[in-house]
């Protein structure tokens, strides 16, 4: 009983940080007018992951639960996508963007061995988006546009998972790539930190 109570606090508690998860991060963007410090390849490279995940898990009738958050996030993606595209002057793109994503979201149904294949790929997908994001933030050193508590959501949220997988399918493939989430997410969250934190104290030099 105990276990069960535990399972459904983890399912709800993710699907609602995950319905705010990336509104810290458009909120500065669209205070900011700027894109600065936040990686373009990084988000497409997550969209990705999160449409290959999401499909995976409906294509073998996985509980509904385990990845109702994901149209959530997919959603919000694809609005932080369209605010990078626009304060970085390439907003024409996004057609383009938006016809590979559904035509490739409808490939991966086609055989089973796509969907298979695609699953077995989406943790270096997801962990590329990551790594895309850190070199971002080491090449500008600056993290002025970045939500650290964005972060700080996307590194619970994964925690979570790591125990609702668990409990219910227990699929390896899926337990694997929340792991590394986790750690990867929380790099990338102790490094905005850093960044923040410098930029601070640099400021409070120059006063």
């Amino acid at each position: 009983m105990q276990m069960e109570s535990l399972l459904h606090f983890a399912n709800f508690s993710t699907l609602c940080v995950c319905m705010v998860l990336k509104f810290p991060q458009i909120f500065v963007l669209m205070r900011a007018k700027a894109a600065g410090g936040v990686s373009f390849n990084s988000l497409l490279l997550e969209l990705v992951g999160y449409i290959v995940f999401v499909t995976y898990q409906m294509y073998y009738d996985y509980p509904p639960p385990t990845y109702l958050e994901y149209p959530i996030l997919i959603a919000q993606d694809v609005v932080l996508l369209i605010l990078v595209l626009r304060y970085s002057g390439k907003l024409r793109y996004s057609f383009i963007y938006a016809i590979v994503f559904i035509g490739g979201w409808r490939i991966l149904t086609v055989e089973k061995w796509i969907i298979d294949l695609a699953m077995s790929l989406c943790t270096f997908i997801s962990a590329g988006s990551k790594f895309a994001q850190l070199q971002c933030l080491w090449k500008s050193k600056d993290a002025g546009q970045v939500s650290a508590l964005s972060w700080g959501m996307a590194t619970y949220t994964c925690m979570a998972r790591i125990y609702t997988t668990t409990v219910t399918t227990g699929d390896t493939q899926v337990l694997v790539r929340f792991i590394a989430m986790t750690l990867l997410n929380l790099w990338v969250l102790l490094t905005v930190i850093y960044y923040q934190r410098r930029s601070s104290a640099s400021a409070k030099k120059d006063d």
